[in-house]
């Protein structure tokens, strides 16, 4: 059955609604999937997940996530819930959210502030709690063979990716190397090989020279 709901937009990852929002000692649990389903509208938000439809499988329940028109509608489900009942009660909440002025929407700028809606949620909620009744069979009968072009993800490898991506951007820069005037690692090793010798060999060459020039001054000077 249908367990936590919940619509955020995709432009700031804010939550606006919920259809779950008094918490009894029954259902308490529920409140870490509520954060984790905040987490996976951040990372919609964020980009780190592109698809606009998705299964998210956690535990023994699974989210299922549909994005339209810059909002996002999440909800939990038991993994034993039908995925195709899910979507339908996704597109559900989208088409009664459509409804709503999305000026008044824009100006939201508190989590779970738009209760108006939550009303909305927990109707159609109701709707779907039982999947045996005779509108939800006509829903999974629909179109029976025709698959849902909808992505799989497990929450443990899109945690790890964010893992793996806070730290990367925690790992200081290495400083480039100075440009060299050589322009070339290659032709600096040489430089830096040959160098020394040229030296030592023009060096010889000078005072050979030197030698020689001093010995024909003194031999002319002589005579």
């Amino acid at each position: 059955m249908v367990k936590i709901t919940i619509v955020g937009r995709v432009s700031d990852g804010l939550p606006l609604a919920q259809g779950l929002r008094y918490m009894n000692q029954e259902n308490g649990y529920l409140s870490c999937y509520r954060q984790q389903a905040e987490f996976i509208l951040q990372e919609i938000s964020k980009g780190a997940l592109t698809a606009s439809k998705m299964t998210v499988h956690i535990d023994h329940y699974c989210f299922n996530y549909l994005v339209e028109n810059g909002v996002v509608f999440i909800v939990l489900c038991e993994s034993t819930y039908p995925r195709k009942l899910a979507f339908h009660y996704l597109q559900d909440i989208q088409k009664e959210f459509e409804r709503f002025d999305k000026t008044l929407i824009g100006k939201i700028t508190r989590p779970y502030s738009f209760v108006k809606f939550d009303g909305v949620i927990a109707n159609i909620s109701r709707q779907y709690i039982d999947t045996r009744t005779q509108s939800n069979l006509s829903k999974l009968n629909a179109n029976r063979k025709q698959e849902l072009d909808v992505v799989t993800e497990d929450m443990s490898n899109i945690l790890e990716r964010r893992r793996n991506s806070e730290t990367k951007r925690r790992l200081p820069v290495t400083p480039q190397p100075a440009s060299s005037i050589w322009c070339s690692p290659c032709l600096e090793v040489i430089a830096l090989k040959w160098t020394p010798i040229m030296i030592i060999v023009i060096t010889s060459m000078a005072l050979l020279w030197a030698s020689l020039f001093l010995t024909d001054s003194f031999i002319i000077s002589s005579w």
